[in-house]
């Protein structure tokens, strides 16, 4: 789950104690993603752009000085 939520398989091998990486990407091709569904959300100000990285948000990219955010449903 740790690796659907971040993607990053290098921060996954040390989270799980792991010294080789083959062991941690036997441990991923059990996860199914299933769909990649997503809210999205988009932010005028810094400060909302704040609070929806505290939500934990991604900044996806900016469109005419508004930037748009999403995450995982």
């Amino acid at each position: 789950m740790e690796y659907q939520k971040t993607r990053d398989i290098l921060h996954v091998m040390k989270l799980l104690g792991h010294r080789n990486i083959m062991h941690t990407l036997i441990h991923t091709d059990l996860v199914d993603f299933g769909s990649e569904e997503y809210v999205c959300k988009a932010a005028n100000t810094v400060e909302d752009a704040t609070a929806l990285v505290e939500d934990g948000f991604d900044c996806v990219c900016e469109v005419d000085g508004v930037k748009i955010f999403h995450k995982r449903k």
